[in-house]
C-alpha cells in the first residue's frame, strides 16, 4: 500500500473522547510527504495522572487550545491537499493499535455530535503480529525493526511518525 494517512491520538483521561492531541503523517506513493501537529482541548475537560504520566500534557498545554471540531477542520484541510476525496474512503488511515484511534476518533465525534463518515483503518500492531511472530509489539520495537528510532514516543507526531514508517515496510 503507497498512499495512507498514518495517526496517533494520546488522551487526557480514561474516556476516549478526550483527545489532547493529534498527530497525522500523509504517506503518499510509499513516501511521508506531509505531517500535522495539534494539541486539543480535551471533551471531557480534565487529565488523569496516569496520563500525564504517559504523554506528559497537562492543563497547561492545551487549556488555551482548539477544541476537536476546529482541530479537526485543520486535520481535514490537510489531508484534502494530498487525498480530495478523503472522507470517500480514498485512503485509509493507518495507526498502531487501530481499534485504539479508531475509537478516539469515533467516541469524539459522538462527544461533538458529528457524523462519523466511516474512515477505513488499518493496523500495523496486528501486522506486525503476522510479520513478527515473536516477541513483543510495541510501537517503539516495531519501529525499530523498520530502522526508525522513536526518541519521543507518546508525542502523537512522533507516534505518527513512527508508524508512517512501520506502515510503508509492512502494509
Amino acid at each position: 500500500m503507497n498512499n495512507f494517512v498514518a495517526i496517533d491520538f494520546e488522551t487526557a483521561n480514561g474516556q476516549r473522547s478526550s483527545v489532547c492531541s493529534v498527530g497525522v503523517v500523509i504517506v503518499r506513493n510509499g513516501e511521508i510527504v506531509d505531517n500535522f501537529y495539534s494539541l486539543i482541548k480535551p471533551y471531557p475537560n480534565y487529565y488523569s495522572w496516569f496520563c500525564q504520566e504517559v504523554h506528559g500534557l497537562g492543563h497547561q498545554d492545551t487549556d488555551r487550545a482548539d477544541e476537536f471540531p476546529e482541530v479537526w477542520v485543520q486535520v481535514m484541510a490537510k489531508v484534502k491537499e494530498y487525498f480530495p476525496f478523503m472522507e470517500d474512503g480514498e485512503v485509509p488511515f493507518v495507526a498502531h493499535n487501530a481499534p485504539f484511534d479508531e475509537g478516539c476518533l469515533k467516541a469524539v465525534f459522538a462527544a461533538y455530535e458529528i457524523k462519523y463518515p466511516n474512515f477505513e483503518f488499518l493496523c500495523t500492531c496486528r501486522k506486525s503480529r503476522q510479520v513478527w511472530k515473536e516477541g513483543h509489539h510495541n510501537l517503539d520495537i516495531i519501529a525499530g525493526y523498520c530502522g526508525y528510532d522513536l526518541k519521543n514516543h507518546h508525542h502523537a507526531l512522533a507516534d505518527a511518525e513512527a508508524c508512517a514508517v512501520i506502515g510503508i515496510k509492512i502494509l
